[in-house]
């Protein structure tokens, strides 16, 4: 039977981003990279960092050399293979750290003994004694794992892991390397192990699981339901193939379901949204959307219903507070399928307070930008509204725009606007399409403002982005006013900014005649 847990049970979190989760393809962070983020989880409470493959390389060792020297806190590990020159390069570059530790492994599976090792099962137990007692003479804390071991007979895994511990080893680590077992064979395994091997009592037993099926995290809490005390995991779960069990989801398991799951790992959960982005930003990793506790809809809510519930009460639709894993907020993400209420909450969250009439106005303008765009988001949200407030008061209003452009010159606009309640349409030429618009407006209000900038960017990401175009203009005298406009299509948008700000020179009393056209 499993020992009851008691609240006071401490879970070890033993971080491996910095070598399994390099050695993800395309995943190559630089010695900087390597520091800042060692940095990192130092500060975050992990309580082992794994540094790298010293081995490997000299630019691996230097990193792992170099965080040794500086990590003031947790442990810093060095693996190396069962190979006497392995670990004795790795004992040097984790000699100078406050808590050095070796981490040497070795397959035990029949698959790896035949195929890879070409090694009997005496001969690997006769490396096992060899080995790590050659890593417990360099440093005090040495981790001993059996690679592929749930793919290993459990009489094979139990000798193994008696003549390591024998020899020396501290921490006993059973990966599920190839992401094999189901939460209840992990279980069963470390409950086994830990039952038969006489001297289990001197060990910490680790969990290592690696994410082919889709189980690493399950398979982690259940290794730790089986007596384990130490998970392996990487930040956003990164590492071979479908990668390693995601710390951020493990440490958040616990916390949130401490009911059934009575352990502490000392994380700090606020920052793991931090350090989620720093590993993203070094790897060029992005992550995925509905990832667990970090992904960018992790916190966000698009359904009516959801919507309606978050705004009731927070807990109907999440578990967990944004806070606690270092979010700033729950986003309500606005939708076609959004109603009033949560647009004006929504407004209201961001610092607005419309009137009725302006409020309805921002409404109707919002679902038909909902309507054209599939993702609607608070910077969409407040250029739409900042835009709606601007020009309200408006001399000059865009009523349509229709543009031909492409290679086939010239390009050409046909412009409509409102000029103190009177329509205008009038037709131009440019160099381009936006010149076209341009000059389509000038002539419908005569003015002489020069224009000195003309500025374009992505409100968010997406084709469908709203573009937000910036335009200066200036008039004799120095005086020069800066317009924005922000819709999907950019032309349209390009023609609001300069309306913008061709209404501020109006405003100011500059020489622009928007009656002239209009009579």
């Amino acid at each position: 039977m499993t020992n009851a847990a008691n609240p006071k049970d401490r879970v070890l979190i033993f971080d491996t981003t910095l070598r399994d989760g390099e050695q993800c393809p395309g995943a190559t962070m630089t010695f900087e990279e390597k520091l800042e983020i060692a940095d990192f989880l130092d500060a975050m409470g992990v309580d082992i960092i794994e540094a790298g493959f010293p081995i490997a390389s000299d630019g691996d060792f230097e990193a792992v050399s170099e965080i040794a020297r500086r990590i003031k806190r947790a442990s810093v590990a060095g693996l190396a293979r069962a190979i006497s020159a392995d670990i004795a390069r790795a004992g040097e570059a984790v000699r100078h750290a406050v808590k050095p530790r070796i981490h040497t492994f070795v397959s035990t599976s029949p698959i790896h003994l035949a195929h890879q090792m070409r090694k009997t099962e005496d001969e690997v137990i006769e490396i096992i004694t060899k080995t790590v007692a050659q890593a417990r003479n360099l440093v005090e804390d040495v981790e001993w794992s059996a690679m592929d071991a749930t793919r290993t007979p459990i009489d094979y895994l139990c000798r193994a892991t008696e003549a390591a511990i024998k020899a020396g080893a501290t921490t006993i680590n059973l990966p599920d390397t190839v992401g094999y077992a189901t939460p209840d064979e992990y279980r069963e395994m470390f409950r086994a192990v830990r039952e038969r091997v006489p001297n289990a009592d001197k060990a910490i037993f680790s969990v290592h699981c690696h994410n082919d099926l889709g189980l690493a995290v399950a398979n982690s809490l259940a290794g730790i339901a089986g007596g384990a005390r130490q998970v392996e995991c990487t930040i956003n779960g990164i590492g071979e193939r479908a990668g390693n069990a995601a710390l951020e989801e493990v440490v958040m398991a616990l916390r949130v379901r401490g009911d059934v799951l009575p352990y502490d790992t000392g994380i700090d959960s606020t920052l793991l949204m931090r350090a989620s982005k720093a590993v993203s930003t070094a790897c060029s990793f992005p992550v995925q959307y509905n990832k667990a506790i970090v992904g960018r809809n992790a916190f966000a809510h698009e359904s009516g219903i959801h919507q309606d519930g978050m705004l009731k009460h927070q807990q109907t639709y999440e578990i967990m507070t944004p806070a606690s894993v270092g979010v700033t907020k729950t986003s309500l993400v606005m939708g076609k399928h959004s109603g009033r209420a949560a647009f004006r909450s929504k407004l209201k969250e961001m610092g607005y307070d419309l009137g009725d009439n302006q409020l309805e106005d921002a409404f109707t303008r919002f679902k038909a930008l909902a309507d054209r765009k599939k993702h609607v988001y608070d910077e969409d949200i407040e250029a739409l509204v900042d835009e709606n407030i601007a020009s309200a008061h408006d001399r000059v209003k865009l009523v349509s725009l229709t543009v031909i452009a492409g290679t086939r010159g010239p390009q050409r606009a046909t412009l409509k606007l409102d000029v103190d309640g009177r329509v205008s349409t009038e037709e131009a030429e440019g160099n381009g399409p936006v010149d076209a618009v341009f000059n389509a407006i000038k002539a419908i209000v005569p003015h002489e403002a020069v224009l000195e900038l003309y500025q374009v960017h992505a409100v968010t990401e997406g084709t469908d982005a709203q573009a937000e175009v910036s335009v200066r203009l200036s008039v004799e005298g120095g005086s020069s006013v800066t317009g924005r406009g922000a819709d999907p299509d950019t032309l349209v948008s390009s023609a609001k900014a300069y309306l913008t700000a061709l209404n501020k020179l109006i405003a100011r009393g500059a020489r622009v005649h928007p009656q002239a056209a209009a009579e």
